[in-house]
């Protein structure tokens, strides 16, 4: 299952900074990123093309990192796209904790990437729904014409 970065970032200039420049020097690519707020502080959330390794080096150099799986699956980019999944989460009682997206071929896919509490349980029901539940490696090394595959 796919695994998103949450990093803990002292809310003041250069500190985000600070995470690109180690990731970047790392090699570690950034596929999607969302920042939540908290004052003082912020969490980034990355999708990244290696999870552990980012991790590991982020913490080295003492930002306090963690990993949450994630769900993440191939949507149509149309109105309504989204829709279809969460029809399916809602039709099953299936809360979704925590969410992202972003445009992989802008016109044909968008991926959403969600936290529910029983992911397994989840990936079952929507790749019955026939939508696509992307691999990691799919999510990390993005091959934008996969999810196609699945139509």
């Amino acid at each position: 299952m796919a695994q998103q970065l949450s990093v803990f970032i002292d809310n003041r200039p250069g500190r985000l900074n600070a995470v690109t420049a180690i990731l970047r020097d790392a090699g570690i690519d950034i596929r999607a990123m969302t920042i939540a707020d908290h004052r003082d502080y912020g969490v980034a959330k990355l999708l990244v093309s290696d999870p552990q390794q980012a991790q590991r080096v982020l913490m080295e150099q003492g930002f306090a990192a963690a990993l949450q799986p994630v769900l993440a699956v191939a949507i149509e980019d149309r109105p309504g796209g989204l829709h279809v999944l969460l029809e399916v989460l809602a039709r099953h009682q299936i809360n979704v904790v925590d969410a992202y997206g972003f445009v992989s071929e802008p016109g044909c896919w968008a991926i959403w990437c969600m936290a529910v509490a029983d992911q397994p349980a989840a990936a079952r029901l929507v790749t019955a729904a026939g939508l696509r539940v992307l691999s990691a490696a799919e999510l990390y090394h993005g091959d934008p014409g996969a999810p196609a595959a699945a139509q």
